[in-house]
């Protein structure tokens, strides 16, 4: 889940843009996240993801909201800045930039387990097909590589029909005897399950570009934030709740699709869910890392922020060579058995609720009404979210403050546009509200 580049392309309808948010939403870490939950939190993790889809449909709410009055106007480090002021823009960008670096390496780890358990290894094979992941998606984008929209929509077509196989597939397998004892680590469960399912709800940013390419956005953002989040809610809890009854004891596993895949069709089902990782891995790996590469160009050549544009080496090469020396560090502290997915999981999933607190705290100033009530509500929830994640919130912190340290520039998006912050500074000034 990523920022789109802001440019303009063909008209969207409501169903083409629909189907750009689903895909936005889901990916990857819907192959890992069930597991954790259940391994966390027991039966009860279904408590966890329905109050985080609460919170997900505040925060959808709100970014419609911005969408629809800002235009295409900034994503996430634009919002920020708009209604916080440019050290809070630098911290949304910042911490979208460690996000997406930190994030691919765990990525990567979720393709690299699929794979081992498609080969019936342990730890050490997982270890090596991650490493290999990732030196492929260093290759691609070296070589320039994009991931169409075209292939990423068939690839979440594909992830979709085989959640759909597992479910069903595997629905009769399933016993009431695996949903006791409820809540076997009571409120500490449900704690430490809420901070990393958070991943699996990032995606609502890209409001911001979609709302360029859109007729009538007034009229079709708010029908098309519905309708995914309907469909992402419905499959995110059909496979978590078929994960609990169906897998019981087992719950807890890093491969939660392909355990139900076996029950669902036999020994063809690691096989699927392995080729299926593989290929969403490079393709979201790809999408965070050319959404971090137009953020890094617009906080390091001043482009698009109204300022006269610094003339930097173009290329690929400083993300690449940021996700070398991190992901090799996260990957190789796997691999030596020093940390585990789960632990990594949570680094880049509390430097992206950092980028939402800064983006709801600012909604809350800016905006009126019902939906400045559920930006607040959000961006409480957000903070409540932060307090339980434990050390990740302190690294996300450090990364948040010495970015706001930073000199004054100009909000770091390229697709802020002059006219729409003036206007949203002079009604803040004077007490207005959008």
């Amino acid at each position: 889940m990523t920022d789109t580049p802001p440019a303009p392309g063909p008209r969207l309808s409501s169903a083409g843009a629909t189907a750009l948010y689903i895909g936005a939403l889901l990916g990857p870490s819907m192959l890992l996240l069930p597991g954790l939950a259940a391994r966390a939190a027991g039966p009860a993790s279904l408590l966890v993801w329905l109050a985080l889809l609460v919170l997900s449909a505040l925060i959808a709410t709100v970014f419609c909201r911005l969408g629809t009055r800002m235009g295409a106007a900034s994503g996430v480090a634009g919002y920020a800045a708009a209604g916080l002021g440019p050290r809070a823009g630098h911290a949304a960008a910042w911490c979208f930039l460690a996000g997406a670096v930190t994030g691919a390496p765990v990525l990567c780890l979720i393709g690299g387990a699929y794979v081992a358990e498609m080969l019936g290894a342990g730890a050490g094979v997982a270890s090596t097909a991650s490493m290999g992941l990732l030196v492929l998606v260093l290759v691609v984008r070296l070589a320039g590589g994009r991931t169409g929209v075209g292939l990423q929509l068939v690839l979440v077509a594909v992830l979709v029909a085989l959640v759909v196989l597992a479910v069903a597939g595997a629905a009769p397998e399933a016993r009431t005897a695996h949903w006791t004892p409820f809540a076997p680590d009571g409120w500490a469960g449900l704690t430490r399950a809420a901070p990393p399912l958070m991943l699996a709800f990032v995606g609502w940013e890209a409001a911001a570009p979609l709302t360029a390419r859109l007729r009538d956005p007034r009229r079709q953002l708010p029908r098309v934030v519905a309708v995914a989040f309907a469909v992402t809610a419905v499959l995110y809890l059909a496979l978590a709740a078929a994960t609990v009854a169906v897998l019981g004891p087992g719950a807890g596993g890093t491969v939660p699709l392909a355990d139900l895949l076996r029950v669902a069709i036999g020994g063809y089902g690691p096989g699927l869910a392995a080729a299926c990782a593989v290929a969403l891995t490079l393709a979201a790996t790809n999408a965070y890392l050319t959404g971090a590469t137009t953020m890094a160009a617009a906080l390091f050549t001043g482009a698009g922020t109204g300022g006269a544009e610094r003339p930097v080496r173009r290329g690929p090469f400083g993300i690449v060579t940021a996700l070398a020396a991190v992901g090799a560090l996260l990957l190789g502290l796997v691999g030596a058995g020093l940390v585990t997915t789960a632990q990594l999981v949570s680094i880049p999933t509390t430097l992206f609720l950092v980028v939402y607190l800064c983006c709801m705290a600012a909604a809350a100033r800016i905006l009126t009404g019902a939906v400045r009530l559920a930006a607040a509500t959000a961006c409480a929830a957000v903070l409540l979210l932060l307090a339980y994640a434990g050390w990740a919130a302190l690294a996300a912190a450090a990364v948040a403050l010495s970015a706001a340290a930073l000199p004054r520039r100009p909000p770091p998006v390229p697709a802020l546009r002059r006219e729409a912050a003036e206007d949203i500074g002079a009604d803040a000034g004077s007490g207005q509200r959008l």
